[in-house]
């Protein structure tokens, strides 16, 4: 009994220095009891010893009969190794209690509270929720997968994907269809640089180390950026004072290497009885016949093959190849540096021409084993099989073009010139009778002149440079739109009769306004001054830029006009009727180049730098994509028709589109040496031309038959060359003349002339 007594007291003391001993400046500042392995197997045993009135349960006494003599000596022994480590601990309780004391005011940590449990019934500690701010590092990101590493095919049947570590599900994002996925690459040019994480369940950015080894995979390199192939070999044990000497294994040597196989003497000993009983048979030794054996070569069936071709003969030696050449065919220290950076395949001769004195001095051909090697392959390669030479005239091949002089009427001189002193002409129009041309230059005036005799008839002035003009095709009226910066004005020519300039102030500034519609664009009226000013401006948006385009519909109500800037509110279109504007599209994709109306049809063309797509306004829907293979588109044009269209590229191609045949061009052209500048059809004849800043203006002939089954005539006509050309511009506008087959054309020379036929 008194060794069970000492046990129970010494168990007790030990407990309470080992809490004293543990309980640091984090226990006294949150209150928590942290109890080792050994104590909470002593509380499981002892059960509550402590109670709320402070009594302690006495320990059940155990007979010490029971214990047989060995697990006295055994406890004695331990008792002893305890009272060691009791005598250890003392001495390091004095230095914790010092540093327990000094961070006992520290509280790191909210206070917490004790509560008894519903479910156990015993008290424990709860400590507040940590709600974070809102300037954490991780308030506003998204909660990434943490799922874990699993094998994510678990749930490819079920809408989630895991579970966090709250036990709740993990949601399967959102996923495209394959269109979505095709539009994120056309519209992100860095989306093939992504892979798609099982784990994350999103398309991650792969780091250029990543794309540098799939490019080195890919090309059957190793992966390693800096392993070098053709590193030099280190000689280990070769070269004075490198031998090897010493074995490069300290392994003592089998005694395989010296001692006999027994299992090698059997076999052998296996042989060599069936040898001597006859069951293996050498080989008996086969004596030459010395009889010369002959047959008959011509017992073979006739063959009606050709007889094969001789091989070609080596060319014989020329007076240069010689030892001692004429001076002439020595080559001079020029010729010969040319000769030498000369590629090898783009040499006229595989060698030099040198003198020598004598034969003797001749020196070994260095090329001697190469040549023998081409020559091998020269009768290796050379064909078996006569061929058959086609004599074909070379004029044979080309089409059949009709004369140039049984296509005219077209424009073959210049008739008239007119000259804008100040600044180049960027844009010009004519009116719907042919009568009148108006055009404007970047100094913002604005000249209007007769088609007939060249003379100026009334010059506006305007802020800003003229970027674009266009007659109304209306016969009822007679006005003409100008864009400069941010604005369109509306200017009615003078000496028109009375009738036209009464219907025109109608529709440009009628008595009784249509209702004021809600948008960014302001109509502002001007009357009483219709012949000095204009008598109508539109404002558009502030950072539009400068109107390049204006195009009408073919009835005159509606006017779309494209600004310089890069937005979707670079296209508008205008109703003249409802003083109305609005912007055709919310979102678009690259810079809008051009836009025209449909000759016949409520359709849209829209040019941007690469595509040109074609819209139906009435259903409000894309129809079709041209793609011209262009890399920057600058002009376009739509054939009267209606089934045909042209587009020009600054990179000198001219495409022909047939709507009904294909989305990609019937033809290509390329006749202009820089870029494109304008296009236009001509509205009656069988005409079109195109400028470009070469200075020239190419006339080409364009039949298009209602037979759908017979393709376009496209011919060539004539080079008209008169624009000069400054600062790299050449003709920037052409336009036809509606009744005539005349062209009036505007270059950065600042003039502006009429082609007559």
């Amino acid at each position: 009994m008194t060794v069970i007594a000492l046990t129970k007291v010494r168990n007790k003391r030990k407990q309470e220095e080992v809490a004293e001993v543990e309980k640091g400046p984090f226990d006294g500042a949150v209150d928590l009891e942290m109890q080792s392995e050994d104590e909470a197997d002593d509380e499981d045993q002892e059960g509550d010893d402590t109670s709320d009135d402070g009594d302690v349960d006495e320990f059940p006494e155990i007979d010490a009969a029971s214990d047989s003599d060995e697990e006295n000596e055994e406890e004695e022994e331990e008792e002893e190794e305890e009272e060691e480590e009791d005598t250890s601990d003392l001495d390091e309780e004095d230095t914790l209690d010092e540093n327990s004391d000094a961070d006992s005011d520290l509280h790191i940590f909210p206070k917490s509270k004790k509560v008894v449990s519903d479910i156990t019934g015993q008290t424990k500690i709860v400590y507040p929720e940590i709600e974070p701010d809102y300037d954490s590092d991780s308030s506003t990101e998204d909660d990434p997968n943490r799922v874990g590493n699993i094998p994510m095919h678990w749930y490819d049947d079920l809408p989630h994907l895991g579970y966090n570590i709250n036990g709740k599900k993990v949601l399967r994002p959102a996923k495209g269809d394959e269109l979505d996925r095709f539009l994120q690459t056309v519209e992100d040019p860095n989306s093939w640089t992504t892979a798609f994480d099982q784990n994350a369940q999103m398309d991650k950015p792969l780091s250029a180390e990543e794309l540098d080894i799939i490019r080195r995979l890919q090309a059957g390199e190793n992966p390693d950026a800096e392993y070098d192939p053709y590193e030099p070999t280190i000689e280990w044990f070769t070269g004075k004072g490198k031998e090897e000497v010493m074995p490069l294994s300290s392994a003592p040597e089998p005694k395989r290497r010296w001692l006999p196989s027994k299992w090698e003497k059997q076999k052998i000993m296996k042989i060599v009885r069936a040898i001597r009983q006859g069951r293996i048979v050498g080989s008996k030794p086969t004596v030459a016949d010395r009889k010369q054996q002959f047959y008959p070569i011509w017992n073979e069936p006739p063959s009606n093959q050709p007889p094969p071709l001789p091989a070609p003969k080596p060319k014989l030696p020329t007076n240069s190849e010689s030892y001692n050449p004429p001076e002439e065919y020595l080559p001079t220290e020029e010729e010969q540096k040319q000769w030498e950076n000369t590629d090898p395949e783009d040499r006229e001769q595989d060698y030099l021409p040198h003198k020598y004195p004598a034969l003797r001095l001749v020196p070994a051909y260095d090329q001697f084993i190469k040549e023998r090697f081409n020559r091998q392959l020269d009768l290796y390669l050379a064909p078996r099989i006569q061929r058959v030479k086609l004599n074909v005239d070379p004029n044979s091949l080309l089409p059949k073009l009709p004369s140039p002089n049984s296509l005219r009427p077209f424009p073959n001189y210049r008739s008239l010139q007119f000259i804008h002193p100040k600044a180049r002409v960027r844009c010009l129009s004519i009116s719907p009778d042919g009568a009148w041309v108006a055009s404007g230059d970047e100094s913002g005036v604005i000249s209007l002149w007769e088609v007939n005799v060249g003379r100026e008839v009334k010059r506006w002035g305007l802020r800003g440079k003229v970027g674009a003009i266009e007659w109304c095709p209306r016969l009822d009226t007679c006005f003409f739109v100008a864009g400069t910066e941010e604005q369109l004005h509306f200017f009615i020519p003078p000496n028109i009769s009375p009738a036209i300039l009464t219907m025109t102030q109608s529709t440009l500034a009628p008595a009784i306004l249509p209702p004021v519609t809600q948008s960014s664009i302001k109509w502002i009226s001007t009357f009483g001054a219709s012949e000095d000013g204009p008598i109508l401006t539109i404002e558009l948006p502030s950072a539009s830029g400068l109107s390049r385009q204006l195009t009408w519909h073919r009835k005159g109500d509606y006017l779309a006009s494209v600004s310089s800037s890069e937005t979707q509110g670079s296209v508008w279109m205008h109703q003249i009727s409802r003083r109305h504007s609005q912007a055709p599209f919310k979102k678009i994709k690259g810079a809008v180049q051009m836009v025209l109306f449909h000759p016949t049809k409520p359709h849209f063309f829209v040019a941007t730098q690469r595509y040109v797509r074609l819209y139906n306004l009435a259903e409000q829907k894309l129809l079709k994509t041209l793609i011209p293979g262009i890399k920057w588109i600058s002009s376009m044009d739509v054939h009267p028709s209606g089934d045909h269209i042209i587009v020009g590229g600054y990179d000198r191609k001219l495409c022909w589109f047939d709507l009904e045949l294909s989305e990609k061009p019937y033809k290509v052209l390329r006749y202009h040496s820089r870029a494109i500048r304008s296009l236009h059809f001509h509205p009656t004849y069988p005409l079109f031309a195109s400028s470009s800043d070469d200075g020239s203006i190419q006339i080409f002939h364009a039949r298009v038959y209602s037979d759908l089954m017979t393709d376009p005539l496209i011919v060539p006509l004539k080079i008209l060359r008169g624009h000069d050309v400054q600062e790299g511009l050449g003709v920037l506008q052409i336009k036809w003349v509606n009744k005539q087959p005349w062209l009036v054309s505007a270059g950065a020379d600042g003039s502006v002339s009429l082609w007559c036929s």
